[in-house]
């Protein structure tokens, strides 16, 4: 990861633990401000795939808000965001509704059913709460099936023949999220089939939210080609565009540093590390993808190669093969690299195995701080 100290970081860091390097954050904040100077656009945070909420005060200054995905997010986005709040889920309970109601900007409904089922709720806050519809433009841009909102039989977003018939009274605004970890022509093509399929909505409506899965701060990402894109439909529609990244924001923004507990033998070096695929990467097993380590390679390419595995009971909580430069040890850390996003928001307790501490560090001080620690007191409250 270009950019970072890690060989400091992992020096004065603790084990396990997140540490997110604000000079990074920074990094990608401005190329996102850029994008929202030249463009008009709006950006939020997707609290789904970043809620470290002690650098929100940050990521305030630049973003305009948080999507949220329930009432729990919401309320977090309110408390310690404090700009909009845009939220959305698959469905909602008449209790979230109304607790939305109360803390969102704008609430948006992933079918016609919920939309009418609540208008006499949602009606009431009219003026205050702008309400929308997620559609589903068809048009599958995704790798991994999983993540891929335009699946065959997606329960996510609401298709052009549904719309048939139905009033879109108090709508203000569209919402499609259909990308994944994508640059800039996926985007493109999707907005396409889009506007082909809902474009005549659209004069109709106040704001148009393309989604998040945009990687706009990777490299090789066409800025100027979204930039062009958000202008076409301001200008054509007259609409406030909103764009909702999460991992745009995170992108090469921090490390979880592990610490290798043993080293065993059964058909090869296996080393057990404190860190968890199941309990701290989970995505590891899910998507399922492999991390980049900083001074590991394919295994083979080094002389000496290592299965990483957790410390679980879970037989199959493996990170993965590598192969290093020199032999492994207990006491040797590992930086698993781009671990901001989508790691935090997942964690789980399993086994009481550690929670990683959540640390930042400040390049320009050199200055780690360890902004939060768990005990055994966070694991006892998650049960009961």
């Amino acid at each position: 990861m270009t950019g970072i100290d890690i060989e400091k970081i992992l020096q004065i860091s603790p084990s396990p633990a997140y540490v997110v390097d604000l000079g990074r954050l920074r990094h990608n904040l401005a190329i996102l401000d850029d994008v929202q100077q030249r463009s008009g656009a709006k950006i939020l945070l997707a609290m789904k795939a970043f809620s470290m909420w002690s650098v929100f005060p940050l990521i305030a200054r630049t973003l305009h808000g948080v999507c949220a995905s329930s009432p729990w997010e919401a309320h977090l986005g309110r408390e310690k965001f404090g700009r909009e709040v845009h939220s959305f889920a698959a469905a909602f309970k008449e209790s979230d509704v109304t607790e939305l109601l109360r803390i969102s900007n704008h609430l948006v409904f992933n079918s016609f059913g919920q939309l009418e089922r609540f208008r006499p709720l949602w009606e009431k806050e009219q003026g205050r709460v702008s309400i929308g519809l997620r559609v589903n433009p068809e048009h599958s841009e995704g790798h991994t099936e999983i993540y891929d909102p335009c699946a065959a039989n997606s329960r996510l977003g609401i298709t052009r023949r549904e719309f048939e018939g139905r009033s879109l009274s108090g709508v203000e605004g569209l919402h499609f999220h259909t990308l994944c970890e994508q640059l800039f022509e996926p985007l493109e093509r999707t907005a396409r089939a889009f506007e082909e399929k809902f474009g005549e909505f659209l004069p109709q409506m106040k704001w148009l939210n393309l989604g998040g899965g945009h990687h706009i701060t990777r490299e090789g990402y066409d800025i100027d080609g979204l930039v062009e894109l958000v202008k076409y439909f301001k200008e054509k529609y007259d609409l406030e565009v909103y764009l909702e990244p999460g991992e745009a924001i995170a992108i090469g923004t921090g490390i979880l540093v592990g610490e290798v507990l043993d080293v065993v033998n059964n058909g090869m070096d296996i080393a057990i590390l404190d860190v968890s695929a199941t309990c701290h990467m989970p995505d590891i097993l899910e998507m399922p993808y492999r991390p980049d380590i900083t001074g590991g390679f394919e295994p083979g390419v080094k002389p000496h190669t290592y299965r990483l595995a957790g410390p679980s009971c879970l037989a199959g909580d493996v990170i993965g093969d590598w192969s290093f430069d020199t032999q492994l040890h207990p006491g040797d850390r590992l930086a698993f690299e781009d671990m901001s996003h989508y790691t935090m928001v997942k964690t789980t307790t399993f086994n009481g195995i550690q929670h990683p501490h959540i640390c930042t560090y400040e390049p320009e001080t050199e200055q780690l701080t360890i902004v939060r620690s768990f005990g055994y007191e966070d694991f006892k409250q998650r049960l009961s």
